[in-house]
């Protein structure tokens, strides 16, 4: 709270602020780009990188299995040589294993009864468990090796092949043998005759193929893993899943995503290529590339943590070094601003003087000619002027005051030359009125007035052009007017000409009025009215209608003219409405006017009840439609209805 309420109040503290927040937006941006494009640039140096990693294991593994390739060829040679002598075989056998370090074993087999002195089985077997080379024949009917994959597939495809993982030994050699797991190259032995008579199956230790091929690795983090034919591990620095597990093992292999599982794929059909996807619950870049000569696939798995590290570790430090200087930057500015704008503190408490009213402050005196320095000469000119636009402003109010007090009493008068409410309103049982007067200003132009006569209703409604004072004048003659011609007894159209000759003498103003005037013979119900250029009345039946009304002009326009008088014989049980223009060419807030249209759908949907019901009724659909918009008309409503 304190911060805050400290930015709000200290200029100096807002412009370091700003100036600071800008500053750190076009570093974030600029670091951003640049973090970027260093990004990219080190994703793509890495995988660069991993990729000749992986071409270089492909090509140490291929050195590997083309070594033991050599050694089969060689070891073929040696045997045809020397095929009848079957102790050359033992002796080959136990050479080739202990001379050639990337051999587990070697083994040396034949179809059965190839040396009829040896008996049914001869197999030259020699295995390095680790501390010597132990060399046997093998072969008994608990181990019939010609009926095994390492000696069937040769012979089937009568060419050399790698065989998936496998371990075998003869029962009783647990002693002696090392059961590690393995994988081997078999080699068909053809005699001269073109026949096959054996195999040369050398094998490799996977747990050894695998320390070798995951030696090398591009980040600390970093592994690979080899995949035969059928999806088994050959390699991977995890030593259960080359015993136990292959890349599709069943019920592991839901475990892995779609992206994991088109990885397998893609592996399995010999194809190359890069691939983003979480390993172990983090992101990871694998790439892969086939050994063709076996059939078997080589990925390495580079976690992006190893990848981009060193980038992170400098993007961190990067981080922590622009909030620092963001901070010192802060402070370092708010200390100059904080300096540089102490007269504008002094300026500001002397203005604060100047606000409560004391025009008689003494401004400091500044002889700088910044900013600062023409701010201080403002606010002094300023001084002058207040105190000179008071002494008008004061004289200025007491007029407006005296004008305010005085329309207001107009307003009163005016208000009071109208039956407003009961009992001015008819206390007659046949007799419904009611009627209302809202002025758009302090004073107005519209005109409503009635008596009784010699059991006559005389009844009016009028509208003066413009508004204000002069359209009050104008109504108060026009009403008085009217009462004293319709006093005489004459019939409407008579009334309007008499009013209308009267104020169109001197009427240097131009000014008119439209009127609506009526008599009602309250004897017999018949109704004679004038229509002097006014909005027809409505006449409140079951569907509303406007009254049809002669065309005569409106009042102080035309001296001497005839105005046509109407009549309806019995005018009872029908109500009739009369209103200015304030009611159909209401505004709203977008100059949309209420019109007769809209004007007839209310009263249609609100069935008459009784004059004062409907006249409210009306000032409510008036004040909806104009909602906040300012009263652009004077409104008047007169509601008559005479009973039967």
């Amino acid at each position: 709270m304190k911060i805050g309420h400290r930015l709000r109040s200290s200029l100096s503290a807002r412009i370091s602020l700003w100036t600071v927040l800008f500053a750190a937006v076009v570093f974030i941006i600029s670091i951003s780009v640049v973090a970027f494009r260093s990004r990219n640039a080190v994703r793509g140096e890495a995988i660069k990188g991993a990729n000749r990693v992986l071409e270089n294991t492909v090509l140490r593994t291929n050195y590997i299995l083309e070594d033991v390739e050599d050694i089969a060829n060689n070891l073929e040679w040696l045997i045809l040589k020397d095929l009848d002598n079957p102790d050359a075989m033992m002796e080959y056998s136990h050479s080739i294993v202990q001379n050639n370090t990337i051999l587990n074993g070697c083994s040396i087999s034949f179809e059965p009864y190839f040396y009829p002195q040896k008996g049914k089985y001869f197999s030259a077997y020699s295995n390095n468990n680790g501390r010597y080379v132990y060399t046997m024949q093998e072969g008994s009917d608990n181990y019939q090796y010609f009926y095994l994959n390492w000696y069937m597939l040769p012979k089937l495809l009568m060419q050399p092949c790698w065989t998936e993982p496998y371990t075998d030994q003869e029962e009783g050699d647990e002693a002696t043998m090392n059961l590690e797991m393995n994988v081997s190259y078999c080699k068909p032995i053809i005699g001269n005759d073109g026949n096959f008579i054996g195999v040369i199956s050398l094998d490799i230790s996977l747990k050894w193929l695998s320390e070798t091929i995951s030696a090398v690795k591009p980040y600390p983090n970093a592994y690979a893993f080899l995949l035969g034919r059928g999806g088994c591990y050959l390699v991977h620095p995890d030593p259960q899943k080359l015993f136990y597990e292959s890349f599709f093992t069943p019920g592991l292999v839901d475990a892995l995503t779609p992206e994991q599982k088109q990885l397998g794929k893609d592996m399995l059909d010999w194809k190359e290529g890069i691939r983003r996807l979480e390993v172990d619950g983090e992101p990871s870049f694998v790439i892969f590339r086939p050994i063709l000569t076996t059939g078997w696939s080589l990925a390495i798995v580079c976690p992006e943590s190893d990848i981009f590290g060193g980038f992170r570790r400098f993007r961190n430090t990067l981080l922590l070094s622009l909030i620092l200087g963001l901070i010192l930057m802060f402070l370092v500015m708010y200390s100059i601003i904080h300096r540089q704008i102490k007269p504008l503190r002094s300026l500001a408490s002397h203005a604060e003087t100047m606000a409560s009213g004391n025009l008689d402050v003494e401004l400091p005196h500044m002889d700088r000619t910044d900013e600062v320095g023409v701010l201080n000469r403002a606010f002094r000119y300023m001084q002058v002027s207040l105190r000179k636009y008071i002494d008008e402003l004061t004289t200025a109010t007491a007029k407006r005051e005296r004008i305010e007090g005085e329309l207001q009493i107009a307003r009163d008068i005016q208000m009071g030359m109208v039956p407003s409410k009961f009992p001015a309103f008819p206390d007659r049982e046949d007799i419904d009125l009611y009627a209302s007067m809202s002025p758009a200003k302090e004073v107005g132009g519209d005109l409503y007035d009635y008596f009784i006569k010699d059991q006559n209703l005389y009844f009016a409604v009028a509208d003066v052009s413009g508004k204000g004072v002069p359209a009050s004048l104008f109504m108060a003659v026009v009403r008085n007017l009217f009462r004293v011609v319709g006093s005489a007894g004459l019939p409407p159209e008579e009334i309007a000409r008499q009013i209308n000759n009267t104020v169109s003498e001197d009427n240097e103003q131009l000014m008119f009025i439209t009127m609506f005037i009526g008599r009602i013979n309250l004897e017999d119900g018949s109704l004679s009215f004038c229509n002097c250029g006014h909005n027809p009345p409505v006449l409140l039946k079951d569907k509303p209608e406007f009254m049809e009304c002669e065309p005569n002009v409106p009042l102080g326009i035309a001296p001497g003219f005839q105005f046509k008088g109407q009549s309806i014989e019995d005018f009872r049980g029908t109500p009739i409405l009369l209103y200015t223009d304030g009611l159909n060419e209401a505004e709203n807030s977008a100059h949309e006017e209420l019109g007769n249209e809209r004007l007839l759908q209310s009263l249609a949907q609100n069935p008459f009840k009784d004059a004062k019901t409907t006249v409210l009724m009306l000032q409510g659909v008036v004040s909806a439609h104009v909602g906040d918009a300012e009263q652009s008309d004077d409104l008047t409503l007169l509601c008559i209805n005479l009973k039967p």
